[in-house]
Formats: structure tokens, C-alpha cells, sequence
């Protein structure tokens, strides 16, 4: 963490205040699926996933099962082990710190990581590190603001709050989708999601365009 430029530290500030503030959403639509305060911040402190986050309020907010949830959840969460081990040989840690890293793997660490490849690996450990805790603890603090501001609010469906799971769903997706393909892919995934909801259980719809990226995935490679 020797030589930390102020450039990598201007990123991971703002790329982890920008992220957490979105924790918001998170805390509100958690209250809106039934679940408590604790609850709700205790998904933010352990599971620390925002996609993963989402698909379990929404999920059994919509009464599906725990075990739907949490293979939901999983899913979504597959890309974080990926980034594990393309950062494993950067950090080098040991020992306890391993956990640690583990629970800040996600997409703004890593990305903001490598996006410091030029200024070597200090800078990149940095900005790892950096944006890692800095989303935790902004996305925790804005998780208890949206909660607290929900039950504020009383019933949440009165405001409409049922709906942030989708929005916010589309929030996280809408900016990953550069090409063609991955909006294809994205628009029959939906298609696929809204023709099966009315047949099956919460959360199996979501698990089954999984199947759907997998086929789309061996066509192109093939």
C-alpha cells in the first residue's frame, strides 16, 4: 500500500460513495419483501453481493422458497470466485486475510484494480483494498438509511417500494450491456423470465435463463 497516488485514491472514493449510495434501493426494497431491519442489514454485513442481495429480497418477497433464493443468489454470485482468482496472484494474501479479501471481491474492486494495471501493483492493491472497504461501509450505512426511510414510509406497497427490486435488477444489468449479443441474450432472458413466472415457483424463472446464457454461450463458442 506504499505510494498511493492521489489518482487511485480519487477513483476508489468515488466509485465507492456512487456504489453505496445505491444501497438505498437495497434497504428499501428489503423492507418491501417483508423483512425486518435486522434482517436486512444482516444481507448487506454477510452476503455483500448486491445482484446476489437482490434476487433474494425479490425472490422471497415474491413468496418463493430460501432454497430458490439462495440458488439465485449463488448464481449471480459465481462471477465473484472468478475474480478471486484473477486477483489471487496480485494481493497474495494469507492466513485470515484470504476471508477478508473474499468479502470484498465484487466488481468495483476488482474493476477499479485493474484498472490501475499501469501504475503497477501497488496502485492496483490499493485501489483493491481502497474501494473494497469503501463500498462496504457506504453500502451498510445507505442499506440501514433505506430501511429506516421504508418503514418510515408505512406500508411499502402504498408507495410503490414492491417495485424496486426489478429497477434496481435493470440498474445493475442496463450498463454491463455493450453489444448486440449481450442485449439479445438479456431481452429473450426477460421473455423467457415473464413466459415462465405464471407456471413455475419465485426464482426458478431467474434460474432458468441461466440455461438460456449457457446455450447462447456453446453456440458461440461452437
Amino acid at each position: 500500500m506504499s505510494r498511493v497516488n492521489r489518482a487511485t485514491v480519487t477513483q476508489s472514493l468515488s466509485v465507492s460513495f456512487t456504489v453505496g449510495l445505491y444501497g438505498i434501493a437495497f434497504g428499501a426494497a428489503g423492507i418491501a419483501a417483508g423483512f425486518s431491519l435486522l434482517q436486512t442489514s444482516l444481507l448487506s454485513l454477510l452476503t455483500f453481493s448486491g445482484a446476489s442481495q437482490f434476487a433474494v429480497v425479490g425472490v422471497m418477497g415474491a413468496g418463493g422458497s430460501s432454497i430458490s433464493a439462495i440458488a439465485t443468489a449463488s448464481l449471480l454470485g459465481i462471477r465473484n470466485g472468478l475474480y478471486g482468482l484473477r486477483m489471487a496472484p496480485i494481493l497474495k494474501v494469507r492466513g485470515a486475510q484470504r476471508i477478508v479479501a473474499a468479502q470484498v471481491t465484487i466488481d468495483e474492486s476488482t474493476g477499479v484494480a485493474i484498472g490501475q494495471e499501469n501504475l503497477g501493483n501497488d496502485a492496483m492493491k490499493a485501489g483493491f483494498w481502497l474501494t473494497g472497504f469503501g463500498v462496504y461501509f457506504f453500502w451498510n450505512l445507505f442499506t440501514i438509511v433505506g430501511a429506516l426511510g421504508a418503514q418510515a414510509m408505512g406500508n411499502p406497497s402504498a408507495w410503490g417500494l414492491d417495485a424496486a427490486v426489478p429497477a434496481a435488477f435493470l440498474g445493475l444489468v442496463w450498463p454491463r450491456l455493450n453489444s448486440s449479443f449481450e442485449k439479445t441474450l438479456a431481452a429473450l432472458s426477460l421473455i423467457l423470465a415473464v413466459v415462465l413466472s405464471p407456471f413455475i415457483s419465485a426464482g426458478l424463472p431467474i434460474i432458468a435463463t441461466s440455461l438460456l446464457a449457457v446455450a447462447f454461450g456453446w453456440k458461440v463458442r461452437s
